[in-house]
């Protein structure tokens, strides 16, 4: 499975654009920092046909080491839930490849 990066998404969408690289980089910069915003401010964040972004918090608990059977406390910690929308679902389930 090949790793796709930002600098890959970037080429890729200023050649169908026909748009400059750093202007399609600065969005596309721009868009992921929008999202992290929104996520680290509690909001729920919904691309219709995508999927919903979420932020979770999961409390802190007292969890015990399996090697040592010594009770350790894990502190609260927030991750982001993604679930994908019927398009993508869609989609990945077709095994569809194409980028365009």
């Amino acid at each position: 499975m090949p790793t796709i990066s930002k600098k890959d998404l970037v080429d890729r969408i200023a050649d169908k654009t026909q748009t400059k690289r750093t202007t399609v980089k600065a969005v596309i910069q721009h868009l992921l920092d929008e999202i992290t915003t929104e996520l680290a401010q509690d909001n729920r964040l919904e691309f219709r046909g995508f999927g919903v972004f979420e932020p979770r918090t999961r409390e802190a608990r007292t969890a015990q080491n399996p090697k040592t059977m010594e009770k350790v406390q894990v502190p609260a910690k927030r991750w982001v839930r993604f679930k994908m929308g019927r398009m993508m679902k869609e989609r990945l389930d077709d095994g569809e490849t194409s980028h365009g």
